[in-house]
């Protein structure tokens, strides 16, 4: 299948994960922990749910890797050529602390790559989307679709920083930038607010797993930004492990 009809397909199965998070997250929801101690709610085994099955349907010969699935071991993942990665809810604590920036993630990866991607902001009613070599968009609560574009950062440079990860590594980093002005966003919105031209870079120098960024990353390479780690490399999916290590996500 082509990559745009590939993508108008996701869409729809990234809505209807949505449309179930939302219904969930408007209601008296109970919160439970995994074992990390990270939470989870009903909504983020809901939208996994409605995920898995539709892009099964979809693509029934490309395998999947969800944050909340008893995934492959190691020994098959590794001859993944081409997979879906997703993370049902991204941001489950912005999810529980009810602040709306919380996201659904599907992304596509080949080769390490990721080269299509959705993410929807339920609570905000947006949605941003993009495929590399296709273009990115974004949908706003009002149902209007635009093209989007990163933009050339201006003398002071536009910092995406999340106060609940805010280390003295990535103080540093910030303050090495020269003039600049912090801005928030949560979960892989950050992404999305560069590859809208919203902001200009987002250091990450601690933990996020391949969920966690493999949707947003591939709208912002879509848009023309670019994820790199610390040396300069692009940031790489499909490993053993899936932590990845930190990076830097920037438009121009």
């Amino acid at each position: 299948m082509h990559d745009r009809s590939l993508l108008a397909e996701v869409i729809k199965v990234a809505d209807e994960a949505s449309e179930k998070v939302l219904y969930v997250y408007q209601s008296d929801f109970k919160v439970h922990y995994k074992d990390d101690h990270s939470p989870i709610t009903e909504a983020d085994m809901a939208s996994h749910h409605i995920i898995v099955d539709g892009l099964q349907q979809l693509t029934p010969d490309i395998p999947i890797l969800s944050e909340e699935s008893v995934n492959a071991p190691w020994s098959e993942r590794r001859h993944w050529q081409r997979f879906w990665l997703i993370d049902p809810i991204d941001g489950t604590k912005e999810f529980t602390s009810r602040t709306d920036e919380f996201t659904v993630n599907i992304a596509l990866i080949e080769h390490g790559e990721p080269v299509l991607g959705v993410v929807t902001a339920p609570a905000l009613g947006e949605a941003y989307w993009g495929a590399v070599g296709e273009g990115a968009w974004k949908r706003d609560k009002a149902g209007h679709v635009r093209a989007l574009r990163v933009v050339v950062p201006s003398a002071e440079q536009r910092v995406l920083a999340s106060k609940n990860h805010m280390n003295e590594e990535t103080q540093s980093f910030i303050e090495a930038l020269g003039p600049h002005r912090l801005v928030q966003a949560g979960s892989s919105l950050k992404f999305c607010r560069i590859a809208e031209g919203e902001a200009d870079i987002y250091p990450r120098l601690g933990p996020t797993c391949e969920w966690d960024t493999g949707a947003a990353h591939a709208v912002l390479s879509a848009a023309g930004g670019k994820v790199q780690t610390l040396d300069g490399s692009p940031l790489r999916y499909g490993k053993e492990d899936v932590l990845n290590p930190h990076f830097v996500a920037s438009g121009k």
